[in-house]
């Protein structure tokens, strides 16, 4: 199962826990097991669509999914998934 790195402000809904595992076949298929396992988590990655929100980032390994498959990008058992929220500042 992939491993998920979950950032500091949604470490809330994984019981602080700053990487999870999560079952899945592509981006989609483990962002809905970590809805499942962490209620909550996905509405603050995703948008009403279902679609990743534009200001969080989603990385395979060192890929952006939104230069991949978007949500439909394959994953293997040993690929990690972070989860980046944009950062702004002035």
């Amino acid at each position: 199962m992939p491993n998920v790195r979950i950032p500091t402000p949604l470490r809330k809904y994984t019981q602080g826990r700053e990487e999870v595992t999560v079952a899945g076949d592509t981006v989609g298929s483990v962002l809905d097991g970590l809805e499942q396992s962490y209620p909550g988590i996905k509405e603050r990655i995703c948008d009403e669509a279902g679609k990743v929100r534009r200001f969080v980032n989603v990385f395979v390994g060192e890929d952006d999914i939104r230069f991949l498959d978007n949500l439909a990008t394959a994953v293997k058992t040993s690929d990690e998934i972070s989860i980046v929220p944009a950062i702004a500042g002035g």
